[in-house]
């Protein structure tokens, strides 16, 4: 019998950190093992990643040699695939330093899948799943080590084109009565706030009238005038200065 995989103490996981696109309607994204595999593999080992649904991922056996391994195509019927065949040596501690994406894409592959390629294929997922994923350690001899499987993972589900309702929505008629009484009230209040505001500036402009009738009926002076003194009687002489007083 042939010698079962080594369990590894790794669990794959979506990033935790905030990514655009990292779960859409066909893909998810993975973080990106590291210093997992390293004391188990040789350097012409090949690490693969098995994607399931959640509900058969109890029911998958890990297949004795590459050419046993599952498509994607096989998936609607098998209910699990393997797919992101990798050497080794891009998981290995020392490939950490070295500049490489942090994350996997799961699905994101549309070419394989329209080009109908046998070769191992990461194409798009066909529906929100849950899926569960592990990975796998294969050598010339078959499995030899493996991570456990991931908690589900659910796709974000597209919205039909036509389940949209294009018509506006209809208010029942107890909407619309309600809605005309409320119309109602708002003029009435309106009317009274109006009414209200004349009435104030009416009275305003009466009380200015009667302000400007009072002050041009009083009497004003700008000067007090003394009133003129008497005039001393004329001496009668023509000539002015040789006048005397009598």
């Amino acid at each position: 019998l042939p010698t079962p995989p080594a369990r590894l103490p790794y669990v794959p996981h979506v990033p935790p950190m905030a990514l655009l696109g990292k779960v859409t309607a066909t893909t998810f994204a993975l973080e990106r093992p590291h210093c997992v595999f390293d004391r188990h593999a040789n350097a012409s080992d090949a690490v693969w990643l098995v994607v399931a649904f959640a509900n058969a991922s109890a029911t998958f056996r890990n297949p004795p040699s590459r050419a046993d391994v599952p498509p994607y195509k096989q998936l609607p019927t098998a209910r699990s695939y393997m797919t992101l065949e990798t050497a080794v040596a891009a998981y290995s501690c020392s490939s950490c330093s070295a500049p490489s994406p942090s994350v996997l894409r799961v699905g994101g592959d549309t070419a394989c899948r329209d080009q109908g390629r046998q070769d191992p294929c990461n194409g798009p997922l066909p529906s929100p799943g849950p899926y569960r994923v592990k990975f796998l350690l294969m050598g010339c001899h078959g499995p030899k080590a493996e991570t456990w499987w991931s908690d589900p993972i659910l796709l974000h589900r597209a919205v039909s084109p036509s389940t949209i309702d294009p018509a506006p929505t209809r208010h029942g008629s107890d909407m619309v009565v309600i809605a005309s009484i409320l119309a109602s009230l708002g003029a009435v209040l309106a009317t009274a706030v109006l009414g209200i505001l004349g009435a104030k500036v009416w009275g305003s402009l009466c009380h200015q009238d009667l302000g400007t009738d009072a002050f041009t009926r009083r009497s004003y002076r700008t000067h007090h005038i003394p009133p003129a003194l008497p005039q001393p009687p004329g001496c009668g002489c023509s000539p002015p200065g040789l006048c005397r007083s009598a």
